[in-house]
């Protein structure tokens, strides 16, 4: 009998806890739509360009390179003209020194002291460096020390260095700005997940001339409904790529817990039994397609492989593989 009540309690606590949960969600839920609506974009009026642009990702899912290592993360080296950044900093879950993230970069012959900005797309662990990393509040590039350059840090909320790589200072941006000639932060889009909670996600918009806005993406937890709309406001130039993480773990998930598929429950904006659906994979590429992009490349870090399948189907020779290692030339 003693047992009974011991499992009749459990029942209760945990669907207390699922009740608030989903309370917090619509409410949460209705303060981030209310701040995205309430945005006013501005557009533009000198953004500059760029003339050469290359995207490196030095941590993503996928590698046709066995010296490589991989990982359910994302770190990008952004090369636009000379300006060499970093977008995020890999996720490292083993707790690793060197991280995947340094053992990648010394195999493709990158030095951290090459770094002249460091771009955080949002503070979720598989950008930041880690678990211990995103509930601190800090990034990391490894768990050793680092020595890192005097480079500025951008980041959407409140985040600093951690003690394994002092020194960079963060800047917090939220508003559309041109950090460099041609390289711009089209601005924080908040969004309220389920678990994750309220989460400010930045992308990066880096203009090349004669060609157009080519977006790279961390998560992609904006929705890239949003994402376009976002840059159609802020510029007159066409999108011409599309790169990066879009998170759709459907059909699949890179994370999973026994059968259930965290990715699929943590990156929506809607209870556990509706989450992320086929059809929103299908919205995103008709959303993709009305604006032409010339180049798509989906990150596998938090998308499946049924995922990457449809958008290939979808995109015939305008897709591209996101690999570690495979560079994207624009």
């Amino acid at each position: 009998m003693i047992t009974l009540y011991i499992v009749l309690a459990l029942i209760v606590l945990i669907a207390l806890i699922f009740a608030t949960k989903i309370l917090q969600l619509n409410k949460g839920k209705k303060l981030a739509d209310a701040q995205v609506a309430g945005m006013t974009i501005n557009k533009l009026s000198s953004p500059g360009t760029v003339k050469k642009l290359s995207i490196l990702p030095l941590i993503d899912y996928h590698t046709d390179n066995l010296n490589l290592r991989t990982e359910p993360g994302v770190s990008y080296l952004i090369i636009a003209d000379d300006t060499k950044i970093l977008l995020d900093v890999g996720f490292n879950k083993k707790k690793e020194h060197p991280s995947p993230l340094l053992h990648n970069m010394k195999i493709l012959g990158i030095a951290v002291s090459d770094i002249d900005m460091i771009f955080i797309s949002h503070l979720h662990l598989d950008h930041v460096g880690g678990i211990a990393e995103q509930k601190e509040k800090t990034f990391s590039l490894s768990q050793g020390h680092v020595q890192m350059p005097k480079c500025p840090v951008y980041s959407p909320a409140d985040i600093s260095a951690s003690r394994w790589n002092p020194g960079p200072e963060t800047q917090v941006i939220t508003d559309p700005a041109v950090l460099k000639q041609g390289i711009i932060s089209i601005g924080v889009i908040p969004r309220y997940l389920f678990l994750m909670g309220y989460t400010l996600e930045n992308a990066l918009a880096i203009n090349v001339a004669g060609k157009g806005i080519v977006l790279i993406i961390g998560c992609g937890h904006q929705t890239i409904e949003r994402i376009i709309q976002r840059t159609q406001d802020l510029f007159d130039e066409p999108i011409y790529a599309i790169i990066g993480g879009l998170h759709y773990p459907v059909n699949g998930g890179r994370i999973m817990i026994g059968p259930i598929n965290i990715q699929r429950i943590v990156g929506s904006d809607r209870p556990p039994w509706v989450s992320i659906r086929e059809s929103d994979v299908r919205n995103a590429i008709a959303a993709i397609k009305k604006v032409s992009p010339k180049i798509v490349a989906l990150s596998s870090h938090d998308s499946s492989d049924w995922c990457i399948d449809q958008f290939k189907q979808s995109f015939g020779d305008t897709y591209v593989d996101v690999k570690v290692g495979k560079k994207i030339v624009i």
